[in-house]
């Protein structure tokens, strides 16, 4: 759901994580580890790896609370375009600066919500090696914590009726890290504050993967 100027509404957040819930819970066994880690109030940036499709409606059905996630606009295509608008979700044009989409997502973080972020732009290795300056800009700007999310599947091939997708009824573990800050504390927003403030982000996800990984026993790839 949008409001009169477009911008995604919590309600409509709301909704897409019931369906997230109702989703992901009936084809697979996510298991959730360190939910507890995201703050149960203010604005929080949820920093996701990316290794498949079902990433996004993973993480809407398992995180704590209600998740807008910007997502390419090439997904809102035919029918989906109504129906992602409709559950809170944020169109971003990945070929330009996107004001608008900028605009929207400042106002969830502005509003309190939480906002949901690929920081590798497009999907890939799921390893975190290539970071975006988006979810620097978008920490800073926005002064929200950053939470560290890993999405790690089977790699098993049997029960899958797709053959990108996990087999069906498999275990998909979510493991939620740290919540920390992006900034040096000085409040600069500049062009070199946001570079430094993507270093920072990129050892703090790596390393949370790399202990995703221990803790589960898993490969990033859902493939």
């Amino acid at each position: 759901m949008t409001d009169a100027t477009g911008a995604p509404t919590p309600r409509g957040a709301a909704v897409g994580r019931g369906i997230g819930i109702g989703l992901m819970y009936g084809l697979f066994k996510p298991r959730v580890l360190g939910a507890w880690r995201v703050p149960a109030a203010g604005p929080v940036i949820l920093a996701v790896n990316h290794a498949h499709n079902i990433d996004g409606p993973m993480l809407m059905g398992t995180a704590p609370r209600p998740v807008h996630f910007l997502i390419k606009k090439e997904a809102f295509v035919g029918p989906l375009d109504p129906f992602l608008r409709g559950i809170g979700q944020l169109r971003v044009d990945r070929t330009a600066v996107d004001r608008t989409a900028i605009t929207h997502a400042l106002g969830v973080l502005g509003n309190g919500g939480v906002l949901g972020i690929f920081p590798e732009g497009s999907r890939g290795e799921g390893d975190f090696a290539s970071l975006r300056a988006g979810l620097a800009y978008f920490a800073v700007r926005g002064g929200a914590p950053i939470v560290p999310v890993a999405v790690l599947g089977s790699t098993e091939s049997r029960g899958r009726l797709i053959s990108a997708l996990p087999p069906l009824r498999s275990r998909v573990d979510v493991v939620f890290g740290d919540a920390f800050q992006a900034g040096d504390g000085s409040g600069r927003r500049t062009r070199a504050a946001l570079d430094e403030a993507t270093v920072r982000i990129q050892g703090r996800l790596t390393a949370h993967l790399e202990n995703a990984r221990r803790l589960t026993g898993r490969r990033v790839t859902l493939e």
